[in-house]
């Protein structure tokens, strides 16, 4: 029996290891925002960085100079980026606080220049500027052989991780993962650090994920910019109660009701709308927030024919904008 049980748990660990997350961008089931989507209210409005090593491996050669690229780092996505170095760091700020809304709350755009090469990066967040947080990371790259300085990584092996698609395409993260973490609001989020990965398979250099699994990213670059390369960070869900337009679940707001919810397709969304409430827009989104439908001043929506699955409800009104998740079924 206790032979039976060993086998059960080693076969769940090696499909554990196994694990295929969401494609590159593009691809059917990628969870890749474009910087352009409807989705993001806000950016990242200042960075700190600490510089890493331009070779970890060979300090002499200093460390990457980040300095006068700082705003780089900062508004909407837009290519141009700060290049952390081995193991560097940067801590970004925002206008308004980040809270825990439904689906992704924020992402982080690289700039790869594909969907392969892609330099990855730990991702933390603090409500105080102190206490920080890191989302349970996870890379099942194989570690055998070093993924050298143009080499490949598999987007479908990585999981929070920040670099995972390739310029122009935000790595989401949600807050409700760490809704449980001590010294933490997840509705108060003031503090995005994202941290590169060294992804040298040398035991002294490497960075390890959440299970201790050791990180392979293309190492050593060729490039005196090296390490991740820091293009933005877009928010999806912000604190508006210091600002007069923001993002909000419906959930929490008696104003507006979405209903049936799940909904089956090819059936009439109602939406409940206070009186006070004029001239709004509904948009029907995936859940990376790409437009699928769009309405203007109507309660009863259509849901025309769609795979099932989670989809995204915006209303944007003159003052607010809401969202909320809902379920579409075949």
């Amino acid at each position: 029996m206790r032979i039976v049980i060993w086998i059960a748990l080693l076969s769940l660990y090696s499909n554990w290891m196994q694990a295929q997350f969401a494609p590159p961008a593009g691809q059917a089931g990628t969870t890749a925002i474009h910087k352009d989507s409807s989705i993001f209210v806000a950016w990242a409005t200042k960075a700190i960085v600490d510089s890493g090593y331009v070779d970890i491996s060979d300090t002499t050669q200093g460390k990457v100079k980040a300095s006068m690229t700082l705003n780089n780092a900062t508004a909407k996505s837009d290519g141009w980026a700060v290049s952390l170095g081995d193991g560097g760091s940067a801590t970004l700020t925002f206008e308004n606080p980040i809270q825990n809304g439904v689906g992704p709350d924020f992402a982080v755009f690289e700039n790869a220049f594909n969907n392969t090469f892609l330099e990855l990066g730990l991702v933390e967040v603090s409500s105080d500027g102190h206490r920080f947080v890191r989302f349970a990371a996870i890379s099942n790259t194989d570690t055998s052989t070093q993924v050298n300085g143009f080499g490949s990584v598999d987007a479908t092996k990585v999981y929070n991780l920040a670099g995972k698609y390739s310029a122009g395409y935000g790595t989401p993260f949600d807050l409700e993962e760490l809704k449980d973490s001590v010294g933490l609001d997840v509705d108060a989020v003031t503090h995005v650090r994202v941290i590169d990965v060294v992804g040298c398979i040398e035991d002294r250099f490497a960075t390890r994920d959440s299970r201790g699994v050791i990180i392979n990213d293309p190492w050593k670059t060729a490039f005196q910019t090296g390490g991740f390369d820091l293009d933005a960070v877009g928010v999806i869900h912000q604190d508006t109660s210091t600002s007069l337009i923001g993002v909000k679940a419906i959930a929490s707001q008696q104003s507006l009701k979405v209903y049936p919810n799940p909904i089956q397709v090819n059936n009439f969304l109602e939406l409940e709308i206070n009186t006070a409430v004029q001239n709004w827009t509904a948009q029907l989104l995936t859940i990376a927030g790409k437009p699928i439908q769009i309405w203007h001043d109507e309660k009863s929506l259509y849901i025309r024919d769609l795979p099932q699955g989670y989809y995204l409800m915006k209303v944007q009104t003159k003052d607010q904008n809401y969202i909320q998740k809902i379920l579409i079924l075949e």
